[in-house]
């Protein structure tokens, strides 16, 4: 199959001399995303043994490796062979999670102000927040961090002008066409709209990551007292 001008492969570059980038057409999409998955699978499939990670961006895939026992020429052909594989991959959805949400009182310090944002009231932006199933693209920046896509533009608020130095673990919030849950209590400029009892990362569970790059999650609104009950 010939790669398509929406899809193809961009170009592979080095990030450090120990790892390369495999670059996808930059911008969220949910066919280039799946490509992205579709290589990062091939390539652990084939290199696992002598690769040291292999990491999905929304558009990207970043390969780590030992440059003391892998050539990087030889790598970076293996990337573009596992981009052009990835073009016959069909879409692969990902697990559907349910995430309940309490959006009331100090557990949703934002909600007033994207409300604002949307020019609507705090309780259609719950109604818009959880209208919709988002994918998650990739996790990162810290141990169980999902960027979900894509909010209503409606509600899509910009991060916050000054960041919290501490946001509590289990928040709920937006930053421009994203969303995503708080797995620790970390610093972060997202406005927050809510709280999840549910835990992204755990490292006590058989499995510490809740969400993977594919899978599906939909918020559920909860009260203050089924949020107490679960919690």
């Amino acid at each position: 199959m010939t790669p398509s001008f929406e899809t193809a492969l961009v170009r592979v570059a080095p990030a450090g001399d120990a790892a390369l980038v495999a670059e996808f057409p930059p911008r969220i999409d949910p066919r280039i995303n799946d490509q992205c998955r579709a290589a990062a699978a091939e390539l652990r499939s084939r290199w696992a043994a002598i690769l040291r990670d292999v990491v999905i961006g929304y558009c990207t895939v970043t390969v780590y490796f030992d440059p003391m026992r892998v050539d990087s020429r030889w790598l970076e052909s293996e990337i573009r062979t596992a981009a052009v594989t990835a073009e016959d991959a069909g879409p692969d959805a990902g697990a559907v999670i349910q995430v309940p949400v309490c959006y009331e009182g100090e557990w949703a310090p934002d909600l007033a102000e994207v409300a604002a944002f949307g020019g609507c009231s705090p309780d259609e932006v719950i109604a818009r927040h959880t209208g919709r199933e988002y994918r998650v693209y990739l996790v990162g920046f810290i141990p169980g961090f999902a960027y979900m896509a894509e909010v209503d533009p409606s509600i899509a608020a910009p991060r916050r002008a000054t960041p919290r130095t501490a946001v509590p673990i289990g928040s709920v919030a937006i930053a421009g066409g994203q969303t995503g849950i708080y797995p620790a209590v970390i610093p972060g400029g997202w406005n927050i709209i809510g709280r999840t009892p549910v835990k992204p990362y755990d490292p006590a569970r058989l499995e510490p990551f809740l969400f993977k790059a594919g899978d599906r999650v939909q918020f559920t609104p909860v009260s203050r007292a089924d949020f107490e009950r679960v919690s």
